[in-house]
């Protein structure tokens, strides 16, 4: 029998990679989408690339039978549709960030495990072959022990291209949240190693003048559970047209106690100085993984355990500590 995934929200263009993998397999299908936002309606009808079934949540809910809500709508909208979601009995299958606020986590939390449901997020960051390769050298001890991690999250503002919503005050719900918590779920799995302490934690406003309340710049500084040091900055400081291309975009540089491994997202290979290097080592990226937060999600679904640790407990974990990191940074 086919997993029935119904569709809350367009207003991220992230839901749609979500709906294309859904369509494309063949153990499950979409059986309705909603929308209630007029203009993203109209949007999307003028691209035909999605089918809209629904102008009302509470209405999909109570009449489409279902497995799942795939949700997409905008930031500070989530908590809302996903505690209904679970209130109604419904897994749940997010975009990132999966709410704003930590009283909508702990509901989210406490509704989940009450009533056993799923709570998964579309967060791909284990999926990219530079990411799977460097989590081979790190967990290989190729450069020893894990000693210190610089995170160069930077994304592209794109003011007049993102949409609207982004800069509306209450909204987008911070850039920790947004951006970082891809970090919070992947440092674990790519280095075998725990977070520890936020030692401090920033965000202000520098590009998006005209929005001073959008904090578009995001800093901070933590350990992991071995003692290691965290650098990271998660801004929209890179530059429009080039931003999402250059090795700025998702850029790591791990320093172990006997060398260091240096990569970016999009890297064809990963650079490796051991103590005892004469010249830097190229190690190839391999293969990436499509999708493979929608196969871990179905796995877990279906009462498996993937194998890459991704789960529904993975995911509440990086969402409650991006909320918390992002509730403790300030101007």
């Amino acid at each position: 029998m086919k997993t029935r995934f119904a569709f809350a929200g367009f207003r991220h263009g992230h839901i749609i990679d979500l709906l294309t993998g859904v369509e494309e397999r063949e153990d499950t299908e979409v059986v309705a989408c909603c929308e209630e936002d007029a203009a993203t309606r109209e949007a999307l009808a003028e691209k035909g690339r999605v089918q809209i079934t629904h102008t009302d949540f509470a209405t999909m809910l109570r009449d489409v039978e279902c497995d799942v809500i795939a949700i997409g709508d905008y930031y500070a909208k989530r908590g809302e549709l996903v505690i209904a979601a679970l209130r109604a009995g419904r897994h749940v299958l997010s975009d990132k960030p999966l709410c704003t606020s930590l009283a909508e986590q702990e509901e989210i939390e406490r509704l989940a495990a009450q009533r056993g449901l799923i709570v998964g997020l579309q967060l791909d960051s284990r999926d990219y072959a530079a990411w799977r390769k460097l989590r081979e050298i790190i967990l290989s001890c190729e450069i020893g022990e894990v000693a210190s991690i610089h995170i160069d999250g930077q994304h592209p503002l794109l003011l007049g291209t993102r949409p609207g919503w982004y800069f509306e005050e209450g909204k987008h719900g911070g850039t920790i949240n947004d951006i970082a918590i891809h970090a919070f779920d992947f440092i674990p799995w790519m280095t075998g190693l725990q977070w520890g302490e936020f030692r401090a934690a920033r965000s202000w406003n520098a590009k998006a003048r005209e929005f001073p309340h959008f904090h578009d710049c995001a800093q901070f500084l933590a350990t992991l559970d071995n003692g290691a040091g965290v650098l990271a900055d998660f801004s929209y400081l890179a530059p429009d047209t080039l931003g999402y291309q250059l090795p700025h975009y998702w850029h790591i540089l791990v320093h172990g106690t006997r060398g260091l491994a240096e990569t970016h997202l999009f890297a064809k290979e990963i650079s490796v100085i051991k103590d005892g290097s004469a010249s830097p080592e190229s190690v190839p990226t391999g293969q990436p993984r499509t999708r493979g937060y929608l196969e871990d999600y179905l796995q877990e679904l279906r009462g498996q355990v993937p194998e890459t640790g991704f789960s529904s407990a993975a995911c509440l974990r990086a969402s409650r500590m991006a909320l918390t990191v992002q509730a403790s940074a300030h101007s």
